[in-house]
């Protein structure tokens, strides 16, 4: 080997591996993970408890509708059957064929009267039902998409 050769190799220098500081940097990253998975487990967990309650929400809606429309629907039974045993005693009571046809003339009316109206208010109340039983997911939803909005 010459001398130069042996110059050049004397000033090069080599960094030098510092191993606490690669540890240190090691336990930040894996703290830094660590602290990530925390706050996505605690995201995911408080959304799976608002879907919970929301369908809980839901389920107590839908039980409570579906008993308000049994009710409406004997109440409209009942009614229907007594002004059909109404009818038929008004048409026993007839004396002749016109007072018949004049009674079965009104009847049919106030039968189709009776029946739009029961209509209606079964329309409404399915639409309450369907406005009540969608609003806790809808609020999930709307509270979902504010937390995106600031994250």
């Amino acid at each position: 080997m010459t001398k130069a050769t042996a110059k050049t190799a004397e000033t090069i220098e080599f960094p030098t591996f510092d191993a606490g500081q690669a540890t240190d940097q090691f336990r930040a990253f894996a703290e830094k993970g660590v602290a990530q998975s925390q706050e996505a487990y605690a995201k995911m967990k408080s959304g799976a408890e608002s879907a919970q309650k929301a369908m809980e929400n839901t389920f107590d809606t839908a039980k409570t509708a579906g008993s308000e429309f049994s009710l409406k629907s004997i109440s409209a039974a009942r009614s229907n059957v007594e002004a059909g045993f109404s009818h038929m005693e008004a048409l026993i009571g007839a004396k002749s064929l016109s007072e018949v046809i004049e009674l079965q003339t009104a009847f049919m009316r106030k039968s189709v009267e009776t029946a739009v109206e029961q209509a209606k208010e079964f329309q409404t109340a399915s639409t309450k039902a369907a406005e009540d039983m969608s609003k806790p997911f809808k609020d999930v939803f709307e509270n979902s998409v504010k937390e995106l909005k600031i994250a």
